[in-house]
């Protein structure tokens, strides 16, 4: 397993949750890297990602409540989720950015009640 990701939960809305992906380094030095989250129902779509110099992407659904960041030290990338909604509820995964088959995971599970 090279990609793995921690941190989901279930959490009431407007709530927070910080997503942590631990990738290897081979993995991680010099590759864009995402946040996906599929579902129930609906196409894996790319939430957020970041370079590898720090600039950043945000599907419109997420802008000013999630914030992507990277420690290329450490190889792990986090994902700040904040005033979650119920719509946020999905399983999260970690991937480069186009995401590679071979590096999906089992991705983290979101769930937000109201």
């Amino acid at each position: 397993v090279q990609l793995v990701e921690s941190g989901g939960g279930l959490v009431q809305t407007g709530g927070s949750l910080r997503l942590s992906c631990a990738a290897s380094g081979t993995i991680f030095s010099d590759n864009t890297m995402g946040w996906y989250r599929q579902a129930p129902g609906k196409q894996r779509e790319l939430v957020a990602h970041i370079t590898n110099g720090g600039s950043t992407y945000y599907v419109d659904s997420v802008k000013g409540r999630f914030a992507i960041s990277r420690d290329n030290a450490k190889n792990t990338v986090y994902l700040q989720m904040n005033s979650l909604k119920p719509e946020d509820t999905a399983v999260y995964y970690c991937n480069t950015v186009p995401g590679l088959r071979i590096y999906w995971g089992q991705g983290t599970q979101v769930a937000v009640f109201s």
